[in-house]
């Protein structure tokens, strides 16, 4: 549901703006109203979630998002459509950080990462098969994309995959101010308005710039996210094999290469081809950083995991607000710009692994300088 969420609207943004009567700025904000609460409540709604007990809170997450998407598709005015975006943002950050924080828990170290790669799998799937549905609704009448989340959303309130009890005491906060997780905070920002976050500028180029219909440009955004469930079981067994930490650089540099290249096939095959590839290497770095916001804190994994989508997810929303009017005027320009800010990703990146402090921690204890600092990092 939240990756569906997120871009069910993006093939639609012409027949919104249509029946609101409104300009393309303003549906795009239709996207961004969605993850600005989104990432905001993010901060604390892995801490929250672990406190009032997983299983409770991602029921209660549910049903309010079958309310939400209701309001959404019944919207006579895009004001009230926006409501019920942002309401939708809101349920939505208290879904992932616990449904990951409880697979950590579930399943060996040492298989972590093709779990998460599974994991990983179903949401490429959520995010491809929402470009398609909101292309095929826009084509028919673009509420029933709406109508399809609610009668979802309600299904999974009836059993919700997680479950523990309550907590007595509440999570450590300090651990997530520490250098690695505000690091990369800071590169999942950037990453999510750059090479990560550019499916936006694909929905908005085989729409606006290439004529195609919203059937057309679902698919394609569809074949990438196809790319994505296919390879992300691979990526998650390779996390287990290389480590979080030793892929984190090369799979940024990979992603900002792959996006820089769109911006110079704007025809639909090319397009189609290259944002394949990309997608693709996209779910890598989604992956690294689940894993390591699922790894870092022990004692409050959700929390952990919900600081970081928080920057990433603040940077989704900001991507629209930045680039669409970049768009209107150079199609080149935007994708370029955008893939530009993988540079700050991998700075990033840099900035927060571990590995010079893993040296000496190895020092010490004569631990084979192979073991992965993020293995370290959990054991103490």
């Amino acid at each position: 549901m939240g990756p569906f969420g997120t871009l069910v609207i993006l093939p639609m943004f012409p027949e919104l703006r249509d029946s609101f009567d409104s300009s393309l700025e303003a549906v795009g904000l239709g996207f961004t109203v969605y993850l600005f609460p989104f990432a905001l409540l993010l901060l604390v709604s892995g801490t929250l979630g672990e406190r009032w007990g997983r299983r409770r809170t991602v029921r209660i997450t549910y049903l309010s998002y079958t309310v939400a998407s209701v309001l959404c598709a019944v919207a006579p005015t895009l004001e009230l459509f926006l409501v019920g975006r942002a309401l939708q943002g809101v349920a939505n950050a208290f879904i992932t950080p616990l449904l990951v924080a409880g697979l950590a828990e579930v399943v060996r170290p040492d298989r972590f990462g093709r779990a998460l790669g599974v994991y990983a799998s179903f949401q490429a799937i959520g995010g491809g098969l929402a470009p398609l549905a909101g292309g095929i609704a826009a084509d028919i009448d673009w509420r029933i994309a709406f109508w399809a989340s609610a009668a979802v959303s309600l299904l999974l309130a009836t059993s919700p995959p997680v479950g523990e009890p309550r907590r007595a005491e509440w999570p450590p906060i300090k651990p997530l101010l520490t250098r690695p997780m505000v690091s990369l905070g800071i590169g999942s920002l950037a990453g999510a308005m750059g090479p990560m976050g550019i499916a936006l500028l694909v929905g908005v180029a085989a729409r606006e710039k290439m004529d195609l219909s919203g059937t057309a440009a679902g698919l394609i955004l569809f074949v990438a996210s196809l790319c994505a469930t296919l390879a992300s079981p691979l990526w998650g067994r390779l996390t287990d094999a290389v480590g979080l930490w030793r892929l984190a650089v090369p799979a940024a540099v990979a992603v900002t290469l792959g996006s820089l290249t769109l911006g110079f096939a704007l025809q639909p095959i090319p397009l189609t081809i290259l944002w394949a590839i990309t997608g693709s290497l996209a779910a890598l770095v989604v992956l690294v950083l689940q894993g390591l916001g699922a790894t870092l804190v022990p004692d409050n994994r959700g929390g952990a995991l919900s600081f970081i989508l928080s920057f990433r997810f603040l940077g989704h929303g900001l991507g629209p607000l930045v680039w669409l009017p970049v768009i209107e005027r150079s199609t080149t320009g935007a994708f370029v710009g955008a893939s530009l800010l993988g540079l700050v990703t991998i700075a990033a990146f840099v900035v927060a692994s571990p590995r010079q402090g893993f040296a000496l921690l190895a020092a010490d204890r004569g631990l084979d300088d192979d073991i992965d600092p993020a293995v370290a990092t959990q054991s103490g």
